[in-house]
């Protein structure tokens, strides 16, 4: 089992990472949570992974935290989810807004996810209420505040569409969305997180 990982970040493209590691280089998939905590390209970096053995591939999904890599292992417990929908969840809502959707049994906001219906929300919230009361807090877990990352404006629309549509969205309404929350100046990254949001902050 591969728990973690140090090296150098070689590219980064959400909700990809590809990290170097004496001159290895480790292809990764992440939640946006912690893509959005990623520094420049070339910077060193530390990530907990988790290895999804399937039979016709080796997933290796990369968090910031540990407490992070906990919740989605929880999530990959509940029966009907999968490392996709897990990955959307913790992309889609930071581990508190989570923990607050299960506590008061939300499901309106747990159904804007994709891929999650109402009997799916259900499940979550009946079968993660107790695994949540026993990780603790996990309140670490969120995005950063928007303004930390520099523009990339080119790209910035195609790039936040694409990693819409790799988190399970349809193309037409990834497009929608960033359509709906786009402004100049903006990068990908602060477009992703505004589209997932509803509304820029």
């Amino acid at each position: 089992m591969i728990g973690r990982l140090r090296g150098e970040l070689a590219h980064k493209q959400a909700p990809h990472l590809l990290i170097d590691i004496n001159g290895v280089g480790y292809e990764l998939e992440a939640p946006l949570s912690t893509f959005f905590t990623m520094p420049e390209i070339g910077q060193q970096v530390i990530l907990y992974t988790h290895l999804a053995i399937r039979e016709d591939a080796h997933v290796l999904y990369a968090f910031a935290t540990q407490s992070e890599r906990t919740l989605f292992r929880s999530l990959l417990k509940v029966s009907g989810i999968g490392a996709k929908m897990a990955l959307a969840i913790l992309s889609g809502m930071s581990a508190d807004e989570f923990s607050r959707c299960v506590e008061t049994e939300d499901v309106a906001s747990l159904v804007r996810l994709p891929g999650i219906g109402r009997k799916t929300a259900e499940r979550l919230i009946v079968e993660m209420r107790d695994r949540l009361a026993k990780l603790g807090d996990l309140t670490a877990v969120g995005m950063p505040s928007q303004g930390e990352h520099s523009a990339r404006p080119v790209t910035a629309s195609s790039d936040a569409v694409s990693a819409l549509v790799a988190l399970g969205y349809k193309p037409q309404d990834a497009s929608r969305m960033v359509k709906a929350v786009k402004k100049d100046g903006m990068d990908s990254e602060t477009l992703i997180r505004a589209a997932l949001q509803g509304t820029v902050q």
